[in-house]
């Protein structure tokens, strides 16, 4: 049927989508529970706001590195699968 391609590339899609969106879920949620424990260490210890703040970006980047993998490994199936 001429439809055969275009439903796999819509499932593809799809699955592109999805793959990535549940990607992002964890990362949300972790993203969300770094900044509000960097906010409650620096209202018990604000002498400490620098060295706080400075670790929890080395935890955002590698707490967001989590998306970009998920986002790639959606790409490589989407293109190459």
């Amino acid at each position: 049927m001429a439809l055969d391609g275009n439903i796999v590339d819509a499932a593809k899609a799809i699955s592109l989508g999805l793959a990535t969106g549940f990607g992002a879920i964890g990362p949300g949620a972790g993203v969300g529970y770094l900044m509000g424990k960097t906010v409650e260490a620096i209202a018990r210890q604000p002498e400490l706001r620098g060295e706080i703040m400075s670790v929890m970006f080395l935890g955002l980047a590698l707490t967001e590195a989590i998306v970009f993998y998920a986002l790639l490994m959606s790409f490589v199936a989407f293109f190459l699968i």
